[in-house]
C-alpha cells in the first residue's frame, strides 16, 4: 500500500466517522426538532408535516453513506461518497436557512459563504477519498 493510498483510507475512516456521528446526532430530540425547524416551509409541506421525516431520512443517509466509505469494495465506497455529495447539496437549503435567522439557530446558523465552502470542501475531501 502506498503513501496515497494509505492517506486515503485514513481519510475515508475520519469521514466515516464524520457522516455516522452526524446521522446519529439526526436522532437527538432536541438536534432532530432544530434541524426539523431549518427545513424550508416549501420542503417542509403543509404544516411542516415532512420535516420529522426528512431530518430522519436524511439521517439514515449519513449514517449508511458513513458506512458505505469503508466497505472493501472500491465501487460501494465511490457510491457512498456520491450518495453523500449529493447529500450536501440536498441538505444546503436547511442550512441556508439556518443561516438566515442566526437568532433562532444559534450555532447551527453557520453564515453562509463559509457553509457552502466548508460543504464544497468536505465534498472534495470525499471525493479524494474514494478516487
Amino acid at each position: 500500500m502506498d503513501a496515497f493510498a494509505i492517506a486515503q483510507l485514513v481519510l475515508r475512516i475520519i469521514l466515516a466517522f464524520v457522516f455516522v456521528g452526524m446521522g446519529a446526532a439526526h436522532f437527538v430530540p432536541r438536534v432532530r426538532r432544530t434541524m426539523a425547524a431549518m427545513i424550508p416551509a416549501s420542503l417542509a409541506g403543509p404544516e411542516r408535516r415532512w420535516a420529522p421525516t426528512l431530518v430522519v431520512v436524511s439521517g439514515i443517509a449519513e449514517i449508511l453513506g458513513g458506512i458505505g466509505l469503508l466497505a472493501p469494495w472500491w465501487g460501494v465506497r465511490f457510491a457512498a461518497a456520491l450518495a453523500l455529495i449529493a447529500l450536501l447539496i440536498a441538505v444546503f437549503p436547511a442550512n441556508a436557512q439556518a443561516a438566515r435567522e442566526p437568532e433562532r439557530f444559534g450555532a447551527a446558523a453557520v453564515p453562509l459563504v463559509p457553509r457552502a465552502i466548508g460543504q464544497a470542501v468536505l465534498g472534495l475531501l470525499l471525493l479524494v477519498s474514494v478516487i
